[in-house]
């Protein structure tokens, strides 16, 4: 997880340190937000594992003063190695075989279950401003909450808030290990550098949506789309993919 986590933020940043060259006064605003996000991930990361170190050496620490040898602990720590390592490989495992997301997938805090059903309700009589409304909110309160964060990226893709959609599919692929919603987060951010002009990037993202996720066939579609005849640019950006979430 946390290796396709820190995979997944070079690739962004290596993004935009190919545009920013070539980047206008606004669009660097925006780029250097997003480096400012993805330094926020990392130092948070940094903090949680610093935490936990100190939980470690508080355990070694108690378990000493107990008369608990060194080596009594080290078997404790391996004990839950092979838990901890199903946990980090079981995802890699669906992305390579592009599996699609089943029930255990879509795991819904309880605290917010409510307001994502009511968003999905708003969702699909295409009042999207309702809706994003909503899927903030869950955001804000559960923001390990990977389907309300797809729905508020989809939301404001359809209101063309373009900077607030990428920033949330941004985050949705550092954040998520399934292949059909990464797909739908690389897809989306192609379809910002190609609103944008950014056909390069575009294409790159497209191609790296069918790489994780073969059956979503929106981003073979925009790939051709981009490579076509300038002026006939037509994009899908999976919206009709989330009718069955």
């Amino acid at each position: 997880m946390f290796q396709h986590m820190f995979t997944s933020m070079n690739e962004m940043l290596d993004g935009i340190v190919e545009l920013y060259p070539e980047a206008t006064d606004q669009e660097r605003l925006i780029y250097n937000e997003q480096v400012c996000e993805l330094k926020k991930l990392s130092d948070a990361f940094i903090e949680h594992w610093l935490q936990f170190e100190e939980k470690v050496s508080d355990f070694n620490d108690l378990f000493s003063e107990q008369g608990v040898t060194s080596q009594e602990t080290d078997e404790v720590i391996l004990h839950l190695a092979p838990q901890a390592a199903l946990q980090t490989t079981t995802p890699l495992e669906l992305k390579s075989t592009a599996v699609p997301c089943n029930e255990s997938d879509l795991i819904i805090p309880d605290d917010v279950a409510d307001k994502i059903k009511t968003g999905q309700g708003y969702y699909n009589l295409f009042m999207f401003s309702r809706a994003a409304t909503l899927f903030h909110e869950v955001v804000s309160i559960a923001p390990e909450c990977n389907l309300a964060r797809l729905f508020l990226g989809m939301s404001q893709m359809h209101m063309q808030n373009w900077n607030e959609a990428q920033r949330n599919f941004q985050l949705l692929i550092v954040l998520s290990d399934f292949p059909k919603w990464l797909a739908l987060g690389y897809n989306a951010l192609g379809c910002i550098q190609a609103v944008h002009m950014n056909m390069a990037q575009a294409e790159k993202l497209f191609n790296k949506a069918y790489e994780v996720y073969p059956a979503f066939t929106d981003s073979l579609n925009n790939l051709k789309s981009c490579q076509g005849t300038p002026g006939q640019l037509s994009l899908y950006f999976g919206s009709t993919e989330l009718c069955c979430l």
